[in-house]
């Protein structure tokens, strides 16, 4: 798929210019449509004309920054994703991909996700930051000071 990066950069010139709304009120919990763009490799992109993407708000951390987790609908059953029952929309969380935003980015609310449902995608998302060895993927000495 051939991705438009210069229409993309025109639109995120647009979402930086903004003034962040302060009677914005938004809280953890509630799924919003954002300008996710577009981004690099496997990472989560924005959808149509103006790049955006449902999210998941996991931490207000004050007016102009948030930590979120993109929403998609195509679900996998893997530790990464976690399916979320959302009144008629079908969606899973993407774990893996939990991202600071400024909340420029903040579009439209949707709605927000049961308490339960959030305690799990935070449960999952902690299970998931643990490391179980620090050199887990790590190379050996001997592999990192080889000189192919």
């Amino acid at each position: 798929m051939v991705k438009d990066f210069d229409k993309w950069n025109k639109e995120k010139k647009e979402v930086d210019a903004k003034i962040v709304n302060k009677e914005l009120f938004f809280y953890a919990r509630e799924i919003w449509w954002c300008s996710a763009g577009l981004n690099v490799g496997v990472e989560a992109d924005g959808k149509h004309e103006n790049f955006e993407r449902p999210i998941l708000i996991v931490k207000k951390f004050n007016a102009d920054m948030v930590w979120v987790l993109p929403l998609t609908t195509q679900g996998r059953n893997i530790k990464f994703h976690h399916k979320l029952n959302h009144e008629e929309i079908k969606s899973w969380v993407v774990l893996s991909q939990i991202k600071t935003i400024s909340t420029k980015r903040l579009l439209r609310k949707v709605g927000s996700i049961s308490e339960s449902d959030f305690k799990d995608v935070i449960s999952k998302l902690k299970n998931l930051l643990k490391i179980e060895s620090p050199l887990a993927g790590a190379f050996s000495e001997a592999e990192a000071t080889n000189t192919l």
